[in-house]
């Protein structure tokens, strides 16, 4: 008799928690967010719209595993239509793996906008054809200004188990394996603005101290693989960010399932590849005890992160 050993992959629901308030209408002076699953995400005022990352290609499991990704021109030209995106001042990369840098080139030449992020980033943005003037390797801490907003990208750690770590140290042409998008630096993004500051920490993972002195009312906080820390890895990585940080919301991001496409709603990472209920029940009770709202994003919608006069 032979015996095949399967492993399980239940799937964990996030249906029941609040969620991100959206709403359409003009911007005017408030910022506002919208998510595309991961940590992508577009922060706009009345002026400038900066986007995180930009992920939407989204390549299936099987195609992870055994073949070669590259780059869907024609799906992202539909989600960035959906999202209602006309007009793009950069691209930023929080680190280089693909589900964070395998669309972001292609973005950023679509709108004649600079790619920004480290070294690894920008080879693979050269990798792609994009020309020099617009990309923008920038290592350790780097501080940008595009608009009203100044942008600080803080070098940190990616989270535990990274599965493609080192760098990208010639440029990248896809088709590629997957793992050819190597971490590269890691980093936190500010965004300050006149009407407060945003943070998108992208990788559930933090240096002690590194982001002391800087402030952020919102941090889009990456969870991926939280749930499988240990509960002092969860206690430190809320106070070396959301407490280090002075934040009164916490929008968790990289909880999504990414290798199911966009069109499709999104559904949290299953088990045993991840914990997400364990690493929602975390913030929810850290954030009733520090009093911070802790609100799961939904896909497309904007929401005012920072009220307008």
């Amino acid at each position: 008799m032979t015996v095949s050993l399967r492993i399980p992959l239940r799937r964990p629901s996030l249906a029941g928690y609040d969620t991100l308030p959206t709403a359409p209408g003009p911007i005017g002076s408030a910022v506002h967010g919208v998510f595309l699953g991961t940590s992508s995400v577009i922060l706009r005022d009345a002026r400038t719209t900066l986007l995180v990352d930009g992920f939407v290609t989204r390549p299936g499991l099987i195609r992870l595993v055994l073949g070669r990704i590259a780059p869907d021109h024609t799906l992202i030209d539909e989600c960035l239509a959906r999202a209602g995106v006309d007009a793009l001042d950069a691209v930023l990369c929080a680190h280089s793996h693909f589900d964070h840098a395998l669309d972001a080139p292609i973005v950023a030449q679509k709108f004649d906008a600079p790619v920004v992020g480290s070294e690894s980033t920008a080879n693979i943005a050269r990798g792609y054809g994009v020309p020099d003037r617009l990309i923008r390797s920038v290592g350790g801490d780097a501080e940008l200004r595009f608009g009203d907003f100044v942008v600080t990208l803080v070098a940190g750690l990616h989270s535990p188990g990274d599965v493609a770590p080192g760098t990208v140290d010639a440029p990248l042409v896809p088709p590629a394996r997957a793992r050819e998008w190597r971490t590269g630096e890691a980093y936190s993004i500010f965004f300050r603005h006149p009407r407060g500051s945003v943070l998108v920490h992208a990788s559930a993972n933090h240096v002690p101290g590194r982001l002391d002195g800087h402030r952020a009312d919102v941090v889009y906080l990456g969870i991926g693989t939280l749930g499988r820390q240990s509960a002092r890895f969860r206690a430190e990585y809320w106070r070396e960010v959301v407490r280090a940080t002075g934040a009164h919301t916490v929008i968790p991001v990289h909880w999504d399932d990414f290798t199911r496409p966009l069109r499709l709603p999104l559904r949290p990472l299953p088990y045993p590849i991840d914990d997400v209920p364990a690493a929602m029940g975390f913030l929810l009770e850290q954030g009733r005890r520090d009093g911070v709202r802790v609100l799961v994003p939904e896909p497309w919608g904007a929401a005012e992160l920072l009220p307008g006069i």
